[in-house]
This record gives structure tokens, C-alpha cells and sequence, in this order.
């Protein structure tokens, strides 16, 4: 009982900070594109903002597997 207790409030966690982490990384890639200008640090910062948009997807569904596969 503690422990479906524990692993539901790790599981909370993660999917509040990931939630941030991507609202944070698509918002930094909108306003490069917003902005509108395409010089060498404007693309920079794009690939940034998309490496981390994609690192916050994956590590969401790593994380996913991972509590499911402890709980069985």
C-alpha cells in the first residue's frame, strides 16, 4: 500500500516537471520563430529549443515504461 503510494506521487512529479519542461522548451522555440530572424545565433537557439523539446519527449516516455515495468 505505501509503496502504490509512493510510486503514484513519483509518478505525479515526473509528469508535473516534464509538463513545465516541455511548456518551457516550445515556447523558447515559438519565440525564435516569432521573432523572425533567421541569422546564425536565431538558428542556433532553434536547434537548441527543438534538442531540448525532443530530450522532454523521450525522457517523458522512458520514465513512463520504467514506473510500469516496477509496478508489475
Amino acid at each position: 500500500m505505501q509503496e502504490e503510494l509512493v510510486q503514484k506521487k513519483i509518478k505525479a512529479n515526473i509528469s508535473v516537471q516534464w509538463l513545465c519542461q516541455l511548456i518551457a522548451s516550445l515556447s523558447w522555440f515559438a519565440s525564435v520563430i516569432a521573432y523572425g530572424s533567421f541569422e546564425l545565433g536565431d538558428c542556433l537557439q532553434s536547434l537548441a529549443a527543438s534538442a531540448w523539446t525532443v530530450s522532454n519527449i523521450m525522457n517523458y516516455f522512458t520514465n513512463k515504461n520504467y514506473v510500469i515495468s516496477q509496478s508489475m
